[in-house]
């Protein structure tokens, strides 16, 4: 029998995700709140009316294509340029062959892929040419542009966000790919629909991570007669997993932070670093580990440690600037921290009472010795009559009240005698005290 080869078509020979991609937006997947029909972006690539504009999105989510099919669409000529491979030199090489091209009536669309790399001064080249029209700049960038471009460059184009494809989109993608001749359709593949989603869930809405993977599980298939068959453990291989993946937004994903939670509440720090270990190693996004431990310093530690919120924000800045594997142990030194840190909910339980009587009470005025008086008209109407200035005493307190008529007496706040929240505590009271006494 002759053995399949998955190299006996020169056309199979380039990477999956550049076989697959798309020439047109009826073949892109996803991006529908800015492709869909009649939306803004939709229309300008089909009436050929680009204007400068960035694409922000994370990646594999599209913004390249986009750029492709631009290209593909347009009638003006267009440069495709690397902020990885260029510098000033080629950017005053591309502007000197742009300006040309204006003066013969010829209009030049430049895409800099991963713009966000350019420093200052290079970005700085492109300032004039897109202010006189010589260039129609579109940019790609990983980045939150508002940190990561000039405000002068950024003020005049258009940002574009695309956003993570969902589990659904990548396995349309993943299903068009069996099925499409420049992909597998002209081989036998067979694999399940589970481990479609498996893989798409894998991606974490990165196309081209849910190509590549497909492409490396079926290399790695077993070849029978019927075809090239991918079983689970094959693909266990190729995604270096012990198991699959769960589902980032199914039951277990939610059951995995409930314990994490639930650990460091109960100052475990091994079951916590456990637990942490089990989400980061499944493929969840550190970033959300993070904010849930910028969440849990506050609800659940509070005023007994104040240094837990600037640590777990400290942590998810961390997170961000190295990503995975490095931060795995910034993560495992905020969950250590939060879990032998001294435990209050006063500040969760304060807010929760408080909201309710907030909410029956959302037209209760606030109190006119309470109120600005920026104008005569203001102070005729006794805005800020009876304000008393806390500076201006020697304690810095004063007996005025500053809660509604109808909330008088109301206590929300009730600090613990947990780790630092005792001084908070006793201050407290001290003030009650004080006021108590001039009242």
């Amino acid at each position: 029998m002759e053995q399949l080869s998955l190299f006996d078509d020169r056309d199979l020979t380039a990477p999956l995700a550049s076989r697959l991609r798309p020439d047109t937006l009826d073949d892109f997947i996803g991006q529908e709140h800015l492709l869909g029909k009649g939306r803004l972006l939709r229309q300008m690539i089909d009436h050929d009316r680009i204007t400068s504009m960035i694409f922000w999105g994370p990646p594999g989510v599209g913004k390249t294509t986009l750029a492709n099919i631009i290209a593909n669409k347009t009638h003006a000529s267009f440069i495709n340029f690397s902020a990885v491979t260029s510098g000033i030199k080629e950017i005053k090489e591309v502007m000197a062959r742009a300006e040309n091209d204006r003066f013969m009536g010829m209009k030049t669309v430049l895409f800099v892929d991963e713009i966000h790399r350019f420093n200052k001064a290079q970005q700085d080249a492109f300032l004039p040419f897109v202010e006189k029209g010589s260039i129609i700049l579109i940019g790609a960038t990983t980045e939150n542009p508002s940190f990561e471009i000039n405000a002068a460059l950024l003020s005049r184009c258009r940002v574009f966000v695309l956003q993570e494809l969902t589990t659904d989109n990548l396995v349309d993608l993943l299903s068009h790919a069996l099925q499409n001749p420049k992909g597998f359709g002209k081989m036998k593949i067979i694999i399940s629909n589970d481990l479609l989603r498996t893989i798409a869930v894998f991606a974490n809405g990165d196309a081209r991570t849910a190509l590549n993977t497909l492409e490396m599980a079926i290399t790695n298939g077993e070849i029978s007669a019927e075809g090239i068959k991918v079983t689970k453990e094959t693909l266990e291989q190729c995604t270096n997993k012990k198991s699959l993946l769960y589902d980032k937004n199914g039951e277990e994903h939610y059951n995995l932070i409930s314990a994490l939670h639930k650990s460091m509440r109960n100052s475990d720090p091994d079951a916590a670093i456990y637990w942490l270990s089990r989400m980061l190693e499944a493929g969840e996004d550190p970033l959300y580990i993070a904010r849930r431990l910028i969440r849990f310093a506050s609800e659940d530690v509070g005023m007994a440690d104040s240094q837990a919120l600037p640590l777990t924000v400290s942590v998810y800045q961390a997170c961000h600037f190295i990503g995975m594997p490095e931060c795995n142990v910034n993560l495992t030194h905020a969950v250590t921290y939060l879990s032998l840190a001294p435990k209050s909910n006063a500040l969760y339980m304060a807010y929760e009472e408080c909201k309710n009587d907030a909410r029956e009470m959302l037209a209760e005025p606030v109190p006119l010795h309470l109120r600005n008086a920026p104008t005569k008209l203001m102070k005729d109407l006794h805005y800020g009559e009876g304000y008393e200035y806390a500076h201006d005493t020697e304690e810095k307190l004063t007996h005025m009240t500053c809660l509604p008529d109808s909330l008088q007496g109301k206590k929300y706040y009730r600090p613990t005698t947990q780790g630092a929240e005792s001084e908070a505590k006793e201050r407290l009271a001290a003030i009650e005290n004080w006021k108590k006494v001039r009242f």
